[in-house]
């Protein structure tokens, strides 16, 4: 099965997969599955389009080295590369979805969704925008064009919780989440309590590509409250924003609170939870001290965990023990194979 790909947006994560794919060739070539990128757009590094498939690889390289893949005006937009596959001979068309976080309305991510619903493409997303600001509509959108709308990369990088839920938990109720979702304020805490200084932590995380271009995203707790809201979203119907989660920041002084928390046998993490409450849903991403036996206090540096409370299962803990561009990369990779899958069956 022939799949052209399209992304908006070139980052670290899109550079990743394009690389991801060709290493996985042979297991995309077992599951009938040849990818072929046909476009780049991107704000900054202009955009590019070749109908027959273009040299994703040499496209990356160019961004990585701060080059342009193409004219920076002139071009086509995603909506208008969309139309034109269609018209085309390629059944299976997928927007790839890898823009920045817009942590005040989910723009212009929400936006190219909707043009690839439009234009009969399936998208698959690293960017939690989407899902934490618009996902009840996006995804009534995506039935009626009857298309995919899939975003394991949103939350804990390429661990497949969502998935996990929607396929592998039939009839089962999710009555609350709660977990550390923010790889880099994991490492900061983790540093502080070896007395590294809050400063350079967060800089490694910056110069390792996993902390957020503007770094308060991460330590103001609005990365969390995106991937808060997106998971409340797709699992308690919540209805919410990220601007509607209570968060609390981290700080050069939360050291103090580091320390005392580590004199009193405890440790500090920055804990994501929501909950139905009746007819409400509570939401927050706050700094609590944690038991030693607790399964959120086991984590350093970037590991991630997620603890699922569910009716009749129970709670579910999944626990990531390194992030990274890799791992979120794999995401889009397992999306990619799920649209691939979907589209067969309905075949």
């Amino acid at each position: 099965m022939t799949i052209a790909l399209l992304f908006v947006g070139f980052g670290h994560v899109a550079q990743r997969f394009v690389h991801l794919l060709r290493e996985s060739g042979d297991t995309l070539a077992a599951l009938d599955v040849a990818p072929v990128v046909v476009g780049i757009t991107t704000r900054r590094h202009g955009s590019v389009f070749e109908d027959a498939g273009l040299d994703a690889i040499e496209a990356a390289r160019r961004v990585a080295e701060g080059d342009a893949v193409g004219p920076a005006s002139g071009s086509p937009s995603a909506r208008e590369w969309l139309a034109r596959l269609r018209s085309q001979s390629v059944e299976t068309r997928v927007l790839v979805e890898t823009t920045g976080l817009d942590i005040q309305s989910g723009e212009p991510a929400i936006s190219h969704v909707r043009g690839a619903f439009a234009a009969g493409a399936h998208v698959i997303s690293a960017n939690k925008g989407p899902v934490a600001f618009a996902y009840r509509a996006l995804q009534r959108e995506a039935d009626a064009a009857g298309v995919s709308f899939l975003f394991e990369g949103a939350v804990m990088d390429g661990v497949p919780v969502f998935n996990l839920v929607r396929e592998s938990l039939p009839g089962v109720t999710v009555r609350g989440f709660r977990g550390v979702l923010n790889s880099t304020t994991n490492h900061i805490l983790t540093a502080l309590e070896r007395g590294e200084p809050f400063e350079g932590a967060l800089a490694r995380m910056q110069a390792e590509g996993v902390a957020e271009a503007d770094p308060s995203l991460d330590v103001d707790g609005w990365d969390a409250a995106a991937k808060t809201a997106a998971l409340a979203n797709v699992w308690l119907d919540a209805q919410t924003t990220p601007r509607r989660i209570r968060r609390e920041a981290l700080r050069p002084d939360t050291a103090q609170r580091v320390h005392l928390a580590q004199a009193r046998g405890r440790r500090l993490k920055v804990v994501a939870h929501a909950e139905r409450r009746g007819t409400e849903v509570e939401a927050a991403v706050e700094l609590q001290e944690l038991e030693p036996g607790d399964p959120l206090a086991a984590l350093d540096g970037q590991g991630n965990a997620l603890e699922i409370d569910t009716w009749p299962l129970g709670r579910v803990v999944i626990t990531q023990r390194d992030g990274g561009l890799e791992k979120t990369a794999y995401a889009l990779l397992n999306d990619l194979i799920t649209v691939a899958r979907r589209c067969r069956r309905r075949a």
